[in-house]
């Protein structure tokens, strides 16, 4: 952002032309990391979902070199399913700087590295997360990293399966009461609890199966089918373990209300 205003700065002070301003504005959309990736930097600022370093298959070299040309650019980067190996080498290269803070999720699997003075803009949006069992919570967490950086106040309540469908009620009510105004659901085995949800609330929910089921519907296809074959109105449903797309999805639809 720092580079935009600057371009727009000069252009204000006549410093250069219509056209040098626009060269310059493109040539910042994509930075490049030598040949090894291209970073989509202003993603957030064109469709307002942050950009993640998807850090699966990387070697932790290469996850390094991304991660200083995010915190070059945009004072912060978020990783996700990180391994032991890249966060060892991530606290080995940040941890002893001074200008920069490193926020780990363990159960989510994400590290945040970001500027000492930076913050994430606060939006307005209010959502609510819930999993159906405490195998769920992985996803859940990735979702709740998300939609935080995207600037949503999250609130969360875990292991309210059916098996115990008496639990649900009153966390559900309480999310209500403080105005949620999107639902994420997490469940595995068969995956009936976002359905149950969407029966009972009147704000988008969206389930998100996980693969924790076993036996013909493993790996969250049995979740996964029960959500897609819900008849609750209102269910939208994302990928298996996709807690990065039901957070996005969530902070968009939430953020846009509360604006």
């Amino acid at each position: 952002m720092e580079n935009i205003r600057e371009i727009l700065n000069k252009l204000l002070e006549k410093k250069c032309s219509i056209e040098e301003a626009e060269k310059l504005l493109k040539a910042n959309i994509i930075e490049e990391v030598g040949d090894l990736a291209k970073l989509d930097i202003f993603r957030k600022l064109r469709t307002g979902i942050v950009e993640v370093i998807y850090a699966a298959n990387k070697s932790p070299e290469i996850l390094i070199e991304i991660i200083k040309s995010f915190l070059e650019k945009s004072k912060f980067a978020i990783v996700s399913r990180y391994q032991d190996e890249q966060l060892n080498l991530i606290k080995k290269t940040f941890s002893h700087d001074k200008n920069f803070i490193i926020e780990v999720n363990s159960l989510a699997k994400t590290i945040i590295i970001k500027a000492t003075q930076f913050d994430f803009e606060k939006k307005g949006g209010i959502i609510g997360i819930i999993t159906a069992g405490s195998s769920d919570i992985h996803v859940a967490e990735e979702a709740k990293v998300i939609a935080q950086s995207m600037g949503c106040q999250v609130l969360t309540s875990y292991d309210l399966g059916i098996a115990g469908i008496h639990r649900l009620f009153q966390p559900l009510s309480e999310m209500i009461k403080k105005g949620v105004k999107v639902l994420i659901v997490c469940a595995g085995m068969e995956g009936t609890l976002p359905g149950v949800v969407a029966a009972l609330v009147d704000i988008p929910v969206i389930g998100v199966p996980v693969s924790s089921g076993y036996g013909l519907g493993e790996k969250g296809i049995g979740a996964l089918t029960t959500m897609l074959q819900s008849c609750s109105p209102g269910l939208l449903v994302v990928n298996i373990d996709n807690g990065f797309g039901a957070g996005a999805s969530a902070a968009l639809i939430a953020n846009k209300i509360a604006n």
